[in-house]
């Protein structure tokens, strides 16, 4: 293995997509670090919510039908999965009969949940109500930041959006409620950081139809930007259809060092694969040096692995992660 340095100790080793399906045999994780595996403790509560926003929901749910969705997949199948196949295959929504080869098949998934900017819900929203189906089908929600224009300052800026977008915000916010779609208004922040704040943790696949929702990838899900008309699709409960993804390792050892920050990372593995070389795949980092990176440092990663082309990146469950959940009133999850 060639191994890449970061300015640093930290450390990158890559392996193509030929071995990334025993790349996980030589993962250890430290004693006060939860391991890889699927848990479902989540069961010694009464109900714990997707979100504060959702208390119908209950997670177990999600949780029960993915490792059963896994578990029919691995018999089928006959090797290990990684962790991103994992989460991919367990929402599968026929996994006795799903066609599953690795950048050839098209599957076909339910995602948990869906979230769509202002810019392009508009179109959506449209299509939804088109449908005459009287509720969305999985949680979704509605995130009023893109149409906001940088131009004089935060107050004067949000005030002028209001002003000019007053039409679109009441469409959106009346269609929400009616249709049973979260809401919200702008000034309540971006839309990729309200889903990591509240809408994200290990093990969900959530759709936006925004690049950078591939940023929740940081608290273990399989997040994946599309358009309007994927999103519809899920809303209406119709299953989405992504062609099945090829999965990209990424092994980290070392630490980060005072002078090293997690965009660091991503840069140097932009400059492995090229703009392009993600494309198709999934981008799973693992190994001891992510646990030196913060919650946040890991969705920045993720983040910017859109540059690659990739369909999303992810990390594994880790303590940086429970801290994160822990600090924003989720530590059931």
């Amino acid at each position: 293995l060639q191994h890449y340095f970061i300015q640093s100790n930290l450390r990158i080793s890559y392996w193509c997509q030929c071995t990334a399906v025993t790349m996980f045999k030589l993962t250890k994780c430290s004693a006060n670090i939860c391991t890889r595996n699927l848990q479902t403790t989540a069961g010694l509560f009464q109900r714990v919510p997707m979100s504060k926003f959702d208390p119908e929901t209950d997670v177990r749910d999600n949780f029960a039908k993915l490792q059963q969705n896994v578990d029919i997949v691995k018999s089928r199948l006959r090797r290990p999965l990684t962790l991103s196949e994992k989460i991919v295959y367990g929402h599968l929504d026929e996994p006795e009969t799903a066609d599953i080869a690795r950048g050839e098949s098209y599957l076909r998934l339910r995602p948990d949940r869906v979230a769509m900017q202002d810019a392009t819900a508009q179109m959506a929203m449209l299509q939804f109500v088109a449908s005459g189906i009287p509720q969305v089908a999985v949680p979704s929600t509605i995130h009023c930041d893109h149409l906001i224009e940088a131009q004089l300052g935060g107050d004067k800026d949000l005030s002028r959006a209001k002003d000019i977008n007053r039409e679109v915000y009441n469409f959106l916010s009346t269609a929400g409620a009616k249709y049973g779609a979260g809401f919200w208004k702008p000034g309540s922040g971006i839309i990729h950081q309200i889903i990591l704040e509240n809408y994200a943790y290990p093990g969900i696949m959530l759709i936006g139809t925004d690049s950078h929702t591939v940023n929740g990838g940081g608290l273990g899900g399989v997040f994946v930007g599309v358009g309007g008309a994927d999103a519809v699709d899920v809303m209406a409960g119709i299953p989405w259809e992504l062609k099945c993804p090829k999965v990209i390792g990424v092994h980290l050892t070392g630490e980060i060092s005072a002078w090293t920050s997690p965009k660091d990372v991503i840069l140097r593995v932009a400059d492995i694969l090229t703009v392009k070389g993600g494309t198709g795949a999934i981008v799973e980092y693992f190994g001891p040096g992510v646990h030196s990176l913060s919650c946040t440092g890991m969705g920045t990663i993720c983040n910017m692995g859109a540059e690659i082309g990739a369909t999303t990146s992810i990390f594994p469950y880790n303590e940086r992660m429970a801290r994160y959940l822990h600090a924003t009133d989720r530590g059931e999850i």
